[in-house]
């Protein structure tokens, strides 16, 4: 009844507690792109049907080659840093048993550090991750892929759980990807900016993440993530005044 797609590289520290979270599931598909580490002898605990291709063709197409593997007439899409609380298998479960609607968007709930993020923009994180595998396709985009439906929605309420940045200095290290690929974005779209509009984005990301987003009712964690989001809008603006320059 129901296939779980997984796409991986490198994920020892995450695929254990992302698989055994899915193991009451009919087939588990596992689709790496070339791990060095122990993942694949992990996922061996859980699923024979694992493929390797070395040559990765961006998030889009791998994820696609992932679901052509599958077998199954519902799909259950996941990153390996995710898991499935037993809430969410329940109402996954009842879901799929009536047949009724193509595709599920399921609210994300993120955690920096092991604490979750429930508000700063961050959650719920609605995303198309439960769907009828003839009635969709994974978008061909390397990066930020999505799931096309061909039919009805409908959301989900429980969540998934997500383990993006276990530790602090992850999100340091993505934020610094993030500033450079959106200035990168930003310049090929001839996007201009000042520096004094560099640091006034900064000032508004922070008052939108921490104060309209809600952000201070997440305590200790709010406040890194509306600064996080300062400082990714800061260097993607500073980097994207001196791409102006060049």
């Amino acid at each position: 009844m129901l296939s779980v797609i997984i796409i991986t590289k490198n994920e020892e520290k995450n695929i254990e507690k992302c698989l055994a979270s899915v193991a009451w599931c009919d087939e588990i598909i596992v689709y790496d792109s070339g791990s060095s580490d122990k993942t694949l002898e992990i996922a061996k605990k859980f699923t024979d049907k694992i493929y390797s291709d070395s040559q990765w063709p961006g998030f889009g197409v791998q994820k696609q080659r992932a679901l052509d593997k599958a077998s199954m007439p519902w799909v259950l899409s996941l990153d390996a840093d995710e898991i499935v609380s037993e809430n969410l298998k329940i109402e996954i479960k009842e879901v799929i048993s009536k047949n009724e609607i193509e595709g599920y968007y399921i609210p994300r709930l993120s955690h920096i550090a092991d604490q979750p993020v429930k508000h700063s923009g961050w959650y719920p994180d609605y995303i198309i991750r439960l769907f009828k595998k003839d009635s969709a396709r994974f978008s061909d985009s390397p990066v930020h892929e999505k799931v096309l439906i061909s039919g009805e929605t409908q959301k989900l309420k429980n969540p998934l759980l997500h383990f993006p940045y276990p530790r602090v200095e992850m999100l340091v290290n993505k934020l610094n990807q993030y500033s450079t690929i959106g200035a990168a974005e930003a310049n090929a779209a001839g996007k201009k900016v000042c520096f004094m509009g560099v640091i006034l984005r900064m000032k508004l990301a922070f008052i939108k993440h921490y104060f309209l987003k809600l952000g201070f009712l997440d305590g200790q964690v709010g406040f890194i993530v509306a600064m996080s989001a300062a400082e990714t809008t800061y260097y993607k603006y500073l980097k994207l005044y001196y791409l102006n320059k060049e």
